[in-house]
């Protein structure tokens, strides 16, 4: 997919970060594909619990026009579509690390629950009527 990444205004380079990483499963899911490498849509869905179908969809095609991702579809049946980290993608991975050193701390200092990753809720999946 060849399409021109979202840009500006931006106020300062925090600005144009965080209009990248901005929405709740962004920075999951650079995680996700940094620790597993290429993962299927499904693979992504069961690794974020609580994530919807809809919003996964969202942001996978947001980090895509961005340049953070990269789509591979296979000629297959049923279609297989793979995502994985571009370069752009593994850098702002990296200049993440230190937020998560961060967040950490946080914890930590601050006796903050954390959410075991197997025992976070999911979303209900849509009944078809």
């Amino acid at each position: 997919m060849t399409t021109k990444a979202r840009c500006g205004p931006y106020v300062c380079g925090i600005d144009a970060a965080l209009d990248v990483v901005s929405g709740k499963w962004k920075g999951l899911i650079l995680w996700e594909l940094v620790e597993h490498g290429t993962m299927r849509f499904a693979q992504l869905r069961r690794a974020l619990p609580g994530v919807s179908e809809k919003m996964l969809t969202q942001h996978l095609r947001e980090m895509e026009q961005d340049g953070l991702v990269h789509r591979k579809v296979h000629a297959e049946v049923p279609p297989k579509v793979e995502y994985s980290l571009t370069d752009s993608g593994i850098a702002l991975n990296a200049a993440l690390e230190p937020l998560g050193d961060w967040g950490r701390e946080r914890i930590l200092r601050d006796e903050i629950t954390l959410v075991d990753h197997a025992d976070a809720p999911r979303m209900p999946r849509p009944q078809a009527v």
